[in-house]
């Protein structure tokens, strides 16, 4: 294919974007910039098929579509807490999450000091059977509860990891006031041990 040709055909897939032709529903969280993302699944008698992502979606709705990094984090028990991570400038990262084994409460912080929605959170339940994705843009803390045993989860990173940029904030902080579908039963010691928020 030449340049040319390829121009036509990029122009072409945005065209479509904007005409709301596309293989993935975003759904603005009321956080700016964070979103719920659904796979618009095409099915027949064998099954289905489901675009998990694409560079070109990401970028028409204004989204970082960077990949450098993916994670797998595999947790044993119900009632597992991972979180509230982050990483600091220049670092920051955006990532888009996804559950593929067992279930999640996913939280997003907003941690930008000029939002209008600074220290604000929101959640979104994430399961293999759903197979929704939560983009988390840069700025904000992450952090989920696993809801069945045996819960896996797969990271799609912007930045990659940068051990003395790693930050956290705490699951039960007052300054945010998440409110969690059960109790925690596991969780490390760095994640229990995070500071209150100063703002």
């Amino acid at each position: 294919m030449s340049d040319r040709q390829e121009a036509t055909t990029r122009s072409d897939r945005f065209a479509s974007l904007a005409a709301g032709l596309t293989d993935m529903i975003f759904k603005e969280t009321p956080l700016s910039g964070a979103f719920v993302i659904e796979a618009e699944r095409r099915e027949d008698e064998r099954g289905f098929l489901a675009r998990t992502w694409d560079q070109q979606e990401f970028e028409a709705h204004g989204l970082n579509p960077s990949v450098v990094q993916c994670n797998t984090s595999f947790n044993t028990k119900r009632g597992t807490l991972r979180g509230m991570h982050y990483q600091a400038a220049p670092h920051e990262e955006a990532k888009l999450v996804r559950c593929t084994g067992g279930a999640i409460h996913d939280v997003i912080i907003d941690l930008r000091r000029d939002s209008t929605t600074f220290k604000q959170w929101a959640a979104a339940e994430l399961t293999a059977d759903n197979y929704r994705m939560h983009y988390v843009p840069e700025g904000f803390a992450h952090g989920f509860l696993t809801l069945k045993d045996r819960t896996e989860v797969f990271y799609q990173m912007s930045q990659f990891h940068v051990p003395t940029s790693a930050r956290g904030v705490r699951w039960d902080d007052p300054a945010f006031g998440i409110q969690w579908p059960i109790a925690v039963q596991v969780i490390s010691d760095r994640d229990k041990k995070y500071p209150n928020f100063v703002p």
